[in-house]
């Protein structure tokens, strides 16, 4: 059963080794509250071992705020992008063109380490957008490439393809599955290729044991985690904001379900995301 609340979760315990979120959203809100405070949030995180954020921006709105916080704030890194989502809109409203080349501008910022997040998404486009996406979709791995950034990839109900397109344009050097939610024959896949793979908090949810499967045959120097927030809050507070300060409660349940100790995980995801995306 959901679990939903209009007040914060109380703070996890801090980890013990200092992970970074991978990848959130503070430039969204949802159910009608406001923008969360950059600084509160940052504070919150950094009290519970998470004082490091991959920033993304994925629509032209986003991504300009995530250019300008992240000369603010040490803490953050930014991704800019084209949801799946959006490149059908900005296809039929003929200002893919002009979007696309905004996002280059944006993503030559050297605070800018992440192209994503893109992909594909089929359970909120209809078929008739499919080819769009593609497009969108290819056009933002040339990206990565061209600009040597790590590409972050949205991918809802569309795993065949996401895998068959990255095998087609060939993939950058620095991949990752966001929010994955594919099976155990993916998860190998795309760890024998050299993508990682970045858990949210639907690793803690009761129904996701098709992702837990996936997550206990991912090696450790491939696993990446996130907030994916405001979304996705891991129990015991779903249907709650989530947040960055939130990570230590996603951690914790991957370490359960990899029979490892939280140290070593944290180590790990420490170790991936420098590997990614440099010193901040």
């Amino acid at each position: 059963m959901t679990q939903v609340t209009n007040r914060a979760p109380s703070a996890p315990d801090p980890l013990p080794i200092p992970v970074v979120d991978n990848h959130t959203h503070l430039d969204m809100s949802r159910d009608g509250e406001q923008a969360p405070d950059l600084a509160s949030v940052i504070d919150a995180a950094t009290a519970v071992g998470v004082p490091l954020m991959v920033q993304i921006g994925c629509d032209l709105p986003g991504a300009r705020f995530t250019v300008e916080v992240i000369d603010r704030y040490a803490a953050l890194l930014g991704g800019v992008a084209l949801h799946p989502n959006e490149a059908p809109r900005l296809h039929d409203r003929g200002e893919l063109e002009s979007a696309r080349t905004e996002i280059e501008l944006l993503a030559a910022h050297p605070r800018v380490r992440v192209i994503g997040e893109t992909g594909l998404d089929y359970y909120r486009t209809g078929t008739e957008g499919v080819a769009a996406q593609q497009d969108s979709f290819r056009w933002h791995i040339d990206l990565a490439k061209r600009t040597g950034k790590v590409l972050q990839i949205h991918d809802r109900d569309a795993h065949e393809d996401v895998l068959r397109i990255l095998a087609q344009e060939g993939a950058p050097a620095k991949t990752v599955l966001h929010c994955f939610s594919g099976d155990i024959s993916m998860a190998r896949e795309c760890v024998e290729r050299g993508y990682y793979l970045s858990f949210a908090g639907t690793v803690t949810f009761k129904n996701a044991t098709g992702v837990r499967n996936a997550l206990a045959v991912t090696p450790m120097e491939n696993l990446l985690v996130e907030t994916d927030a405001p979304y996705l809050t891991p129990a015991p507070h779903r249907g709650a904001t989530n947040a960055p300060y939130l990570v230590p409660l996603t951690v914790r349940a991957m370490a359960a379900v990899l029979s490892t100790n939280v140290p070593a995980l944290c180590t790990a995801l420490s170790a991936n995301s420098e590997r990614l995306y440099g010193p901040w």
